[in-house]
């Protein structure tokens, strides 16, 4: 390795002395989030100015009976909600990710008019929180002019300072092709010796294998264990990890790591099949690209607070509604066969992480299997009725409520059968990038995991789609599907009674 790099990695290395706060994404983080603030109110002030009023024709901003030189009793209530929503709508774009300026403009326009559509329906609705439509039309102005200047500004000068590169492995080998690959500067690499016996490797005298000459020239900041502690010292912009599979166990525990430090993370292509790329269409069309970045968070922040009030808004609302069903629902079970009332089983859910489902017993406790498909001899008769009415699905609201579920999403699937699907599609992983859902894009159209396939085109549909919009389709259409299910059942009872009573 050259001299250059030798040096570059050195420079690179130095970067951990630094605090937090010095660091390019801390810093951008805080200035754009200040900036933001303070052009929104400037915005606020630039409109209110006399003479500015007086060229739009109205004698004072928040109303024509107010004169220029005065504010009405509203005019805080006014000022304080046009800023908060604002900044709200705009706040995603203080997250430091590297955009192309036209994109930046885009996201910055985009959000502005997410503000003034809101700011316009809340002073249809409510007139003394009512923002007259000239001055709206001033402040949210004056705000695409400056804003997207300022994004851009930051984006040119904080976040293209040099952050280094960091690669995570257990495998020298592929430690140093991910180098190869990797852009300067490179921090370091963390590594643990566990997948090195089929390298072939040279071997030291102790065992371990020889570290090759040109990762040599790097530094070993710790094992995968110490990633945390790593990212949290380190100035570290990407990750790349060179881990030979993408198991649950290490590869989707480092994007878990990084998605909490908020680091992007790029992947040797060999691995593109398993997760969710940034854009699929650049993978396919140049093959020869060595490194992937990942799409780490379908959602943007608005969607996602917008997605989890939904989600406790219905987990609550349906808990409150059905939890009187709970009692008789729990003696049936008992009367009708021996075991538990409710069925604990394991599941698996953002990033590959395992959590508890709880749903109300329909079979035998003996009748469990890990390859989908059901039996019906393995149903018992009470649940029969309770899966017909989803009523065995009550328990999961709870799930829903304390955030390890959603409403919408991909079908929680049991570890035990996810290894049997894995075995056929490597692409199921691809489901792993967003939270389970107890109804879904694959629910409404009927496809289990007996037709494996068929689920994962249409989990995967909703993830590139997903919005508060497709959620409220989804979730219409489901309940729709419940209550057609209820009314075939009422339907079929009376006709059986009229049998009996013709009989």
């Amino acid at each position: 390795m050259t001299e250059d790099v030798q040096s570059q990695s050195k420079t690179a290395i130095s970067l951990h002395g630094g605090g937090p706060l010095t660091r390019p994404r801390n810093v951008y983080r805080i200035l754009s989030g200040v900036g933001l603030v303070v052009l929104t109110v400037g915005a606020l002030a630039v409109v209110a100015v006399a003479d500015l009023q007086r060229l739009l024709g109205v004698r004072g901003l928040f109303g024509t009976g107010t004169s220029a030189g005065s504010l009405s009793a509203e005019t805080p209530a006014v000022l304080a909600l046009a800023a908060a929503v604002t900044v709200a709508a705009t706040l995603p774009l203080c997250k430091p990710r590297p955009r192309r300026i036209l994109d930046t403009v885009t996201r910055t326009l985009r959000s502005l008019l997410v503000a003034a559509v809101a700011l316009a329906t809340v002073g249809y609705f409510t007139a003394t929180l009512r923002l007259p439509r000239p001055a709206l039309l001033s402040f949210v102005g004056v705000l695409a002019v400056t804003l997207p200047g300022w994004f851009v500004a930051l984006q040119q000068w904080q976040l293209k300072r040099a952050e280094g590169t960091l690669i995570v492995g257990n495998n020298p080998k592929r430690v140093e092709a991910a180098v190869q690959a990797a852009a300067e500067p490179i921090v370091g690499y963390a590594f643990s010796p566990t997948d090195s016996h089929d390298d072939g490797a040279t071997r030291t005298d102790g065992g371990r294998p020889a570290v090759p000459e040109k990762l040599s020239q790097y530094e070993c900041l710790g094992g995968l264990s110490r990633l945390d502690d790593i990212l949290d010292r380190a100035d570290v912009g990407t990750v790349i990890p060179a881990l030979p599979q993408t198991d649950r166990a290490e590869f989707f525990g480092v994007l878990e790591t990084c998605h909490r430090h908020d680091v992007n993370v790029e992947i040797l292509n060999e691995h593109n099949e398993s997760v969710l790329v940034e854009d699929e269409s650049a993978v396919s069309a140049d093959r020869t690209k060595r490194l992937i970045a990942i799409n780490m968070e379908p959602l943007d922040l608005q969607n996602r607070v917008v997605k989890r009030l939904f989600d406790v808004g219905f987990a609550g609302i349906g808990l409150l509604v059905t939890l009187p069903l709970f009692v008789p629902i729990a003696v049936a079970i008992k009367l009708d066969s021996r075991g538990p009332v409710f069925y604990r089983q394991e599941r698996t859910t953002q990033f590959g992480d395992r959590f508890p489902v709880y749903k109300f017993r329909s079979m035998r406790p003996e009748s469990e299997a890990a390859a989908p498909g059901e039996d019906e001899d393995r149903i018992t008769r009470v649940g029969r009725f309770l899966r017909r009415t989803h009523l065995d699905e009550l328990p999961q609201l709870w799930a829903i409520f304390t955030g390890k579920m959603s409403v919408v999403g991909p079908r929680a699937a049991w570890t035990a059968e996810e290894e049997f699907i894995q075995q056929e599609m490597e692409t199921w992983k691809k489901r792993w990038f967003v939270k389970p859902g107890l109804t879904g894009l694959a629910q409404i159209n009927e496809a289990t995991s007996e037709n494996s396939r068929a689920k994962l085109q249409y989990d995967l549909t909703y993830i590139k789609n997903q919005s508060f919009w497709f959620d409220t389709k989804i979730v219409l259409r489901q309940v729709w599907m419940v209550l057609t299910d209820l009314a075939h059942i009422v339907a079929r009872s009376f006709a059986g009674r009229s049998r009996d009573g013709s009989d």
